[in-house]
């Protein structure tokens, strides 16, 4: 490797400001090791690393077909727009790669030549963005919704028109060949090297969701990159989700097809408004705040008959202890029971309905080639509401989450391990997982253990970056317990005076989102720079001003702990609110945390604390992004100093000064 990392490489000839990284070249020869060997790996390279390029290299080298997966849609951009390029450069030959997203990114020719004929039945109005779309179809290589700029990214028509499974007609299809789906399929079968993103793999690994078995070509090895959300992600397929959305959309198209056909069928119409009803009537009996509800059912009784009801227990301790409740049950509130609105009743009635479509679509006389589709949908909707409502099986936890007007019905693997230790690691010869942080307190046993990883080899690189010299981390003293009500005005006087510190330049990152809203009501007016608050603009519009705007400061939540890059002085502080323990009242976290307990382990030490530490070192993590950063990392949760499990945390963080005087912080920055 040291021909292409080496300080005389093909990297340093192509790459003007290259520095030579040992790391970089461990990792590269790591990778290229457990492809020749057939062994699996993980690697932990920290920010600086230069482990993109590292995986690359090492996966052209060895001959095979090799599949990348990124965690985001962005980092996977970067490495096929920006990261490739470079490579081919460097080698001086075009490379065999290609590039895949999920079905739902890309365009449905047939979707949108039959929403130009027919504008109104595809909810298109007299504005502009048809005619914007339809111009974009005509000019883009791939049908990708990432390249069509000129419209919003959260524009709703886009569902109208892209090219998802459900509503495939396949090779039934007059638009097949030209398809940007079978386009892409056909170039990824040509590449070496695929990149695509992990919801795209855990699809393909668990839906199967191509005719022939099959999303991606034949493949023995695969690299993660951002591995420490493959769990997280992979749960999503490996379960079953539900939602009022899902058969409003089915009742929408079926509808429409019968229109688009001329057909006018008055079972299927009367079908499909009694459809809606029940839907509604059914996800109406769970409605109630946002949030996530375990779903109670009497395991005694799997039949439609049994009672069934939905309940929450919310809770956020430092060493939790929540557990699901027994089986015993009510409906899901008092005013449903008092109108007769059971969900066992309306989950009865709605199940029957989709049973009546399933049948009259399978019944209709010379059906156009689009019925098929919808029959099959109808199908799998109505099993897998039975599979949410009847099913016993003790392996799945079963939930439901509200947001906004939709609500999703959820069942969910709770041990994740063994599934993916038969479908992903028994099957590849080698599968590389890689990370900024996979590791904790330095070892790799946890991630290993929740992803069923039995054997492989391990190497955690050091970072490149000098954190003694370029990053301090502040723990203010006297702070209250973060889970006492009277924490917030302590945190607000102390992010007040860290922010006057570093003069302003910060992310300010909370666990909670009511928690953000309101420190940052409490300091929006009496901070002198530029505040900005998540859920003002798109997650992208907001980094773009952050950058923009000298001395910023932006409150955010979750989706700001990871993916984000902001190198230089624009960000030059990152205050963590509290340790991001998951909620254990979640009924997930909740499942896993009892299955723990059964297993004789210890749910927090073994759960909770080595989740919130890989939350902790990537919240912390958007601080030092360069050589040349510096800045204060602040964790206002005492918790740290007080309790013991508080050292495993501090273990886990990179080695940096660490004080808890505000003047030290001034010190550090005007050195």
């Amino acid at each position: 490797m040291e021909d292409i990392f080496g300080s005389d490489g093909l990297i340093a000839q192509h790459h003007t400001a290259y520095e030579y990284r040992p790391q970089q070249i461990r990792m590269a020869r790591a990778i290229e090791s457990a492809i020749e060997n057939k062994r699996h790996l993980c690697v932990e390279a920290g920010t600086g690393t230069g482990k993109t390029l590292a995986y690359l290299f090492a996966a052209l080298r060895g001959g095979h077909r090799v599949i990348v997966s990124t965690g985001t849609k962005n980092l996977q951009e970067q490495v096929f727009f920006k990261d490739i390029p470079f490579v081919e450069k460097a080698l001086g030959r075009k490379l065999a790669v290609s590039y895949m997203k999920g079905r739902s990114n890309y365009v449905c020719l047939e979707k949108l030549d039959r929403a130009a004929r027919l504008p109104k039945l595809y909810g298109f109005t007299d504005g502009p963005e048809l005619a914007q779309i339809l111009a974009w179809a005509k000019e883009t290589q791939t049908g990708d919704r990432a390249d069509l700029s000129v419209l919003s990214e959260e524009l709703p028509i886009w569902k109208q028109l892209d090219a998802r499974r459900e509503t495939c007609t396949g090779q039934k299809c007059p638009q097949f060949n030209d398809c940007f789906v079978t386009r892409a399929r056909q170039q990824a079968a040509k590449s070496d090297l695929v990149i695509v993103n992990h919801h795209l793999f855990f699809a393909n690994l668990a839906l199967k969701e191509w005719r022939d078995g099959t999303v991606l070509p034949e493949f023995r090895i695969v690299i993660f990159d951002e591995a420490h959300v493959l769990e997280e992600i992979a749960t999503q397929y490996f379960g079953i989700s539900i939602s009022n959305y899902k058969i409003e959309e089915l009742a929408r198209d079926t509808e429409r097809t019968l229109k688009e056909a001329k057909r006018f069928e008055s079972r299927i119409n009367e079908t499909l408004g009694l459809l809606l009803l029940r839907c509604e009537k059914f996800f109406m009996a769970l409605r109630r705040e946002d949030g996530r509800f375990a779903l109670r059912r009497s395991r005694s009784r799997p039949e439609p008959t049994g009672d069934v009801m939905a309940t929450v227990t919310a809770a956020e301790g430092d060493e939790p202890t929540t557990a699901i409740a027994d089986d015993s049950f009510r409906e899901a509130g008092s005013s449903a029971a008092d109108t007769g609105n059971s969900l066992r009743e309306s989950y009865v009635s709605l199940y029957t309905v989709l049973q009546i479509l399933e049948s009259a679509l399978a019944t209709l006389p010379e059906p156009p080639d689009e019925i098929a589709p919808l029959r099959t949908r109808a199908a799998e909707i109505k099993t897998e509401l039975a599979t949410a409502m009847e099913s016993n099986d003790p392996a799945f936890v079963y939930w439901y989450e509200v947001r906004g007007r939709g609500i999703f019905l959820q069942a969910s693997p709770i041990d994740l391990a063994p599934i993916l230790s038969e479908k992903l690691f028994a099957c590849l010869d080698t599968v590389v997982l890689t990370s900024a942080t996979l590791t904790t307190a330095g070892q790799f046993n946890y991630i290993r253990s929740r992803l069923g990883l039995q054997e492989c080899d391990e190497l955690a690189l050091g970072s490149n970056f000098d954190y003694e010299s370029q990053a301090i981390l502040y723990l203010p003293p006297h702070m209250p317990d973060p889970r006492a009500p009277e924490f917030t005005e302590p945190a607000a006087a102390e992010i007040q005076k860290i922010l006057q510190a570093t003069e302003g330049r910060a992310f300010v990152l909370f666990t909670s989102f009511n928690q953000m809203k309101q420190v940052y009501e409490r300091l929006k007016e009496l901070l002198p720079y530029p505040v900005m608050m998540q859920g003002e603009m798109s997650r992208r519009g907001l980094l773009e001003k952050f950058k923009s705007l000298p001395h910023a400061v932006l409150f955010a939540t979750s989706s700001f702990w990871q993916g984000v890059d902001v190198p230089g002085e624009a960000l030059s502080c990152v205050i963590i609110d509290k340790l991001p323990f998951a909620v254990p009242g979640d009924p997930l976290v909740a499942a896993r945390m009892n299955y723990i307990k059964q297993q004789g382990g210890n749910s927090f030490y073994d759960y909770q604390v080595p989740e919130a530490i890989i939350a902790l070192r990537q919240g912390l993590g958007r601080l030092i992004r360069s050589k040349t950063d510096r800045g204060v990392l602040s964790v206002l949760d005492r918790r740290l100093v007080t309790r013991s499990y508080g050292r495993l945390f501090l273990r886990s963080l990179p080695e940096s000064p660490i004080t808890d005087k505000i003047s030290d912080l001034r010190s550090f920055l005007n050195r």
